[in-house]
């Protein structure tokens, strides 16, 4: 672990993605302080020099950032509402789980109600990027907030992208980003169905976009998963599911068709009621199996 800068930072929200950037934070040279509603999640944080925390309140008391990384809005907020009152002046919440612009609005207005200055910046990566702390972050804040978090944004990630001012700037790149994510994941899905449903080897699809324009690192990473079912998390599709969701609102309030999101949302939704909710959200190509 690195020198300590005298920053602390409490990072509440210990699963795929938060225990990664907590790792980084600490090998950067933060005091970090962690905790997840299932402790067990955030004891193993403890072997890289991260204090475990017994409550939301004790984590964030002292601590100069806190950074949630919670599954949703609800859980974030719940979750701040007992911590809020414990925050020292001058400290400042970032709050990374998507939780789209209207629920951004919400929680920033949750923290200037108690007093405590909100920076809205979500994250683009899985579980890989937030182990290497090369994330891609999405901030939404005012620039005399920006110093404040720079520090923590190139601990997590290799690069940041400043959007706007409004809390929830940063949500609206996340959802387009995120619609991108899941449209390419479902249309991967099909294609390896499709090609199994007509006697063919689905690895020819792959094969066959290898080094083409059609063809992404994603793609072939998500296709080899569908190809094998197996699915390790790196985005649950839980999230996905949830994302899903957020984007198709997001749509219909900006006047655009959501026909396409809520199909793949059925599809992960589908495949999460099958119990594959917490597996990657590659294995949503177990719901375009027809019975």
């Amino acid at each position: 672990m690195g020198t300590s800068t005298g920053r602390t930072v409490a990072v509440l929200g210990t699963g795929i993605m938060g225990s990664g950037m907590a790792r980084n934070l600490a090998k950067a040279g933060f005091d970090v302080v962690v905790w997840n509603r299932h402790r067990e999640r955030a004891a193993a944080l403890a072997d890289d020099g991260a204090r475990v925390a017994e409550s939301a309140a004790d984590a964030v008391a002292g601590a100069d950032v806190v950074l949630t990384m919670l599954f949703d809005e609800a859980a974030t907020a719940e979750t701040m509402a007992g911590a809020l009152a414990a925050l020292k002046d001058g400290a400042v919440w970032i709050q990374s789980a998507t939780v789209g612009p209207d629920g951004a609005r919400r929680l920033a207005e949750q923290a200037r109600a108690a007093g405590v200055t909100f920076v809205d910046a979500p994250v683009m990566g899985t579980r890989q990027p937030a182990q290497e702390g090369t994330l891609t972050v999405l901030g939404g804040c005012a620039p005399e907030v920006r110093d404040a978090v720079v520090p923590v944004f190139d601990a997590i990630g290799s690069k940041t992208i400043w959007v706007g001012e409004r809390p929830g700037d940063g949500q609206r790149l996340k959802l387009v980003m995120n619609s991108w994510v899941l449209t390419l994941v479902g249309g991967a899905a099909q294609a390896i169905d499709l090609a199994r449903g007509l006697g063919l080897d689905p690895q020819l699809f792959l094969d066959t976009i290898s080094g083409a324009g059609t063809d992404s690192a994603y793609a072939q990473a998500k296709g080899r998963a569908m190809i094998a079912g197996e699915y390790p998390p790196a985005f649950p599709l839980d999230g996905a599911a949830k994302d899903s969701g957020l984007i198709g609102d997001a749509l219909r309030s900006a006047g655009v068709s959501a026909v396409l999101m809520d199909a793949l949302r059925d599809r992960f939704e589908t495949a999460a009621a099958a119990g594959h909710g917490g597996e990657d959200m590659a294995s949503v190509v177990e719901a375009f199996r027809l019975p």
